[in-house]
């Protein structure tokens, strides 16, 4: 069957308008240059020179330096010198205390210019001064080169070898261990928190000369201890900024570990205190003055460890600012060697009337055997 073929005559009639193409800007034959030309002013505006300003480089490098994470280090060291059995030399804690805050500020400056493209990419890091440009490179290093040998060489000819051997070694574990092991494994907080019992240590050693004592080992347990609930619970908050910038943190790799060890550390920093006055660090008022301190510190861990939500651990990190220099504090009002002074001072006189008594035996008999 043939299909009905229609003719053009038989089909209505259309009328088409002229179509005027309608154009927002004009075209010409320099639109592809001008696009070039905008496209290279974006990138040009992009790697604009580091421009220092100079009126405001003391600034500058105290934020290198992370002046309020040094100040705590200066302070846990000062709390060490204080609370060794030896006599106060307040030269020599003045030096500990310069030394170990060149020492520290040295090590944050390397960290940070270690970590410029992973600060970039975090929320808290994005404006630290290596990241914002303002301040250079080069000038980061040699502020981390200076401080870092004035500091050491402070603590190794003004306060003792000691001393300046665990600040060298705190740089070296801080810098070269622990900030490249961030990005690799969530070993790095028990790293980190190795690096905050250091300090301490070198405040004791500052003032004795030696750390193989009980104090020395209560005190830098403490801050080790401390540091697990301080930091779990920090980063729990910031497990976003973390992630994208690919650091390896108990928060976001092992979140139920993150839990478990914040609780686990603040139940053995509650045994260090009571273990202090058995050791004869502190007396025993240390132990009952801290049971409610310690009390509250066990709850809130316990809070976040059964429900980590970002209202518990920032309950728990904002009480542990609180907790550790009230802590502090109380070690030194309960410092065993200063409640025995007067106990110490009588054994002293005790002592001396002693061989006075001898010397006085000795000077009789000796006239009696010469003429014998």
């Amino acid at each position: 069957m043939e299909e009905p073929v229609q003719s053009i005559e038989d089909a209505p009639k259309l009328q088409v308008a002229r179509v005027t193409p309608t154009i927002p800007f004009p075209v010409g034959k320099t639109v592809v240059h001008e696009i070039k030309k905008n496209l290279s002013q974006i990138q040009m505006s992009e790697w604009s020179p580091i421009i220092v300003d100079y009126t405001k480089l003391h600034k500058h490098y105290l934020k290198l330096s992370k002046i309020r994470l040094t100040s705590l280090v200066v302070a846990t060291t000062m709390a060490g010198y204080a609370l060794a059995p030896a006599p106060f030399d307040i030269y020599t804690f003045a030096m500990c205390s310069l030394g170990t805050g060149l020492v520290s500020a040295a090590a944050n400056a390397i960290n940070q210019f270690f970590e410029v493209p992973f600060d970039a990419q975090m929320s808290r890091t994005k404006n630290r001064v290596l990241v914002r440009g303002h301040l250079t490179s080069a000038q980061a290093v040699a502020f981390a080169a200076v401080s870092s040998i004035i500091g050491l060489s402070m603590l190794y000819y003004e306060v003792n070898s000691v001393t300046a051997a665990l600040g060298a070694t705190n740089l070296v574990l801080y810098t070269l261990i622990y900030t490249p092991m961030k990005r690799v494994s969530i070993v790095n907080t028990w790293v980190g928190s190795v690096v905050g019992a250091i300090p301490p240590l070198m405040g004791w050693a500052g003032c004795t000369g030696s750390i193989m004592m009980p104090g020395a080992l209560i005190i830098s347990g403490i801050l080790y201890a401390w540091q697990f609930p301080h930091f779990n619970a920090l980063s729990w908050n910031l497990r976003p900024d973390y992630s994208r910038a690919g650091y390896r943190m108990m928060a976001v790799t092992n979140p139920d570990l993150c839990r478990k060890t914040t609780m686990r550390y603040t139940v053995a920093l509650t045994g260090l205190c009571y273990l202090a006055p058995v050791l004869d660090v502190t007396n025993w008022w240390f132990a009952l003055a801290t049971t409610p301190l310690n009390v509250s510190f066990l709850y809130l861990a316990w809070k976040f460890s059964e429900h980590s939500d970002s209202a518990n651990s920032r309950k728990l990190f904002r009480f542990s600012l609180l907790h550790l220099p009230l802590l502090m504090m109380l070690m030194l009002t309960s410092k065993k060697y200063w409640s025995n002074t007067k106990k110490q001072e009588d054994k002293l006189v005790s002592h001396n009337e002693q061989e006075t008594n001898l010397g006085t035996v000795l000077t009789t008999i000796a006239p009696a055997t010469s003429s014998v």
